[in-house]
């Protein structure tokens, strides 16, 4: 006689042969799959071990910058501070003196491109690329912990009037949401590529 009911539900007791063994079999592939993802050096973002032990302080002084973009040194700097300060690992300061390690950056170029056009073929969308240089000095080790001598960084965004700006600072000019949405964007990526270590 069967040892299931009608409606399919093994009768009280322990299950049937064929079905412990394949739950045998799924915890012998469930405790694998731990084991390998254990050992596979995948850290979750913002908890990577990049940084030495001893970097508790990070001095982030203001960007240098070298574009006619008004004030696009302080944004940049500011939000990358405040994307260091959102990760909540590490004090945050703007000097060069007094902590562990230093993140220096230059802004060497800003340049705008039509990416779409109007039927009246006026720019609908502009590709925005930004140049600048970036390290991550120890300064107790007096030794560079991460750098990019020429990030480049390029973003689309929306026009907020149809136009034909090519000038970047004109473009701010008329759309300051933009300079900040490439400021965040930017500090984003500086930020993950220093701290999340795969």
């Amino acid at each position: 006689m069967s040892s299931f009911s009608s409606s399919g539900a093994a009768s009280a007791g322990r299950p049937p042969r064929r079905a412990a063994g394949a739950l045998r079999v799924l915890a012998v592939l469930c405790a694998l799959c731990g084991l390998a993802a254990s050992g596979c050096g995948y850290s979750l973002a913002g908890r990577g071990a990049f940084l030495p032990e001893h970097v508790k302080a990070i001095g982030v002084p203001t960007f240098v910058n070298r574009t006619t973009v008004f004030n696009l040194e302080t944004l940049m700097t500011e939000k990358v501070r405040a994307e260091f300060i959102g990760r909540g690992r590490y004090e945050i300061l703007p000097q060069e003196t007094g902590v562990d390690a230093v993140l220096t950056g230059e802004v060497s170029n800003v340049s705008l491109v039509p990416a779409s056009f109007t039927p009246d073929q006026l720019a609908s969308r502009y590709v925005i690329t930004m140049t600048a240089r970036v390290e991550l000095r120890d300064v107790r080790e007096n030794r560079v912990l991460w750098e990019n001598p020429a990030l480049v960084f390029r973003q689309e965004y929306e026009a907020q009037s149809s136009t034909s700006v090519l000038n970047p600072e004109t473009f701010f000019g008329q759309d300051a949401n933009a300079l900040e949405r490439m400021s965040t964007d930017f500090a984003r990526t500086i930020v993950s590529a220093i701290l999340e270590a795969f």
